[in-house]
């Protein structure tokens, strides 16, 4: 009895195994080619890169918030004390250190006139140790009877 064409017989190929054919990849072979390694390891790398980037990215974020409140508290209570003891400042500037948080901070109070001589605008500018502005915070004072 012969094959019908375009049959082939279930089993394996019978040159697979000898020493003169190589054995191509099949399905059952598990193993990775070195490129692959090589790009996964180079994804891996990557992504461990952009992780530690954001990581360090919020813990900055984290500091600068705590930095910035840290100011406006200081702000809001230098010019809180003016309005409690009815200080109508002088036109000009000077300077004033915070502590919140164990830290010092360094401040600088702005007044300036208004067209209204019974109003004067103060600005109380916050900086850190090192000098750099955080916070500005503003408000307009009354000549208290």
């Amino acid at each position: 009895m012969g094959r019908a064409p375009g049959h082939s017989q279930a089993g394996p190929h019978p040159l697979a195994g000898s020493a003169d054919v190589p054995v191509g990849r099949g399905a059952s072979d598990a193993g990775f080619t070195l490129i692959e390694v090589l790009v996964a390891l180079a994804i891996v790398a990557v992504a461990l890169g952009a992780g530690f980037k954001a990581a360090g990215a919020l813990a900055n974020n984290a500091q600068r918030l705590a930095d910035v409140s840290a100011a406006q508290w200081c702000a809001d209570n230098h010019l809180t004390n003016m309005k409690l003891t009815k200080e109508f400042p002088p036109i000009g500037d000077s300077d004033f250190a915070c502590n919140q948080l164990g830290r010092t901070f360094k401040g600088q109070r702005i007044v300036r006139p208004t067209p209204n001589p019974n109003f004067r605008r103060v600005d109380a500018n916050i900086a850190d140790e090192a000098g750099t502005p955080l916070l500005t915070l503003s408000t307009v004072l009354t000549r208290y009877p």
